[in-house]
């Protein structure tokens, strides 16, 4: 059992090393992905494009830096910035979407990358001490079971 909860406070160890170490890579690989996510927007049933209404609407951000790089997708062109950019969903027409200069006052401005980084890095310390406190009763598992092992090896010898 000693050696079972080794190995598991060993794997979380290295995926906690791997994941600090990586961090930027993580940060580049989901920007591009979220570029990606933009170009590719159709408004339909697609998982890529809920993802990206869905970061919108939560976070109130607009686009990866800012909501202008939505005109450089195809979505842009056929019906404008999608409706999840919108500060206040009823106000928002078609016509408002679809010229940058009037949607610049009814969606929301900020990038989605710098709020989903910077939430992401704000919440990071509270997954950290949760791995702490786990990692803690796993090493208090390890010792138990090792005190467990040892005494009921010196009394089966005694009982000899």
């Amino acid at each position: 059992y000693a050696m079972l909860l080794s190995l598991i406070f060993l794997i979380v160890l290295v995926a906690a090393i791997v994941g600090f170490v990586f961090r930027h890579e993580i940060k580049t690989s989901f920007e591009s992905n979220l570029d990606l996510a933009l170009k590719n927007y159709n408004a339909t049933a697609d998982p890529h494009s809920e993802a990206v209404d869905t970061i919108q609407r939560t976070l109130h951000c607009c686009g990866v830096q800012n909501y202008s790089d939505w005109e450089r997708t195809e979505y842009f062109s056929q019906k404008g910035i999608p409706s999840s950019c919108c500060k206040n969903p009823n106000d928002c027409s078609e016509e408002d979407l679809k010229d940058p200069n009037k949607a610049q006052l009814k969606v929301f401005v900020n990038g989605c990358f710098f709020l989903v980084t910077s939430t992401m890095e704000s919440k990071m310390s509270v997954v950290a001490g949760i791995s702490f406190g786990i990692a803690c009763f796993q090493l208090i598992g390890i010792i138990l079971s090792c005190c467990l092992s040892r005494y009921i090896t010196n009394n089966q010898y005694e009982m000899v």
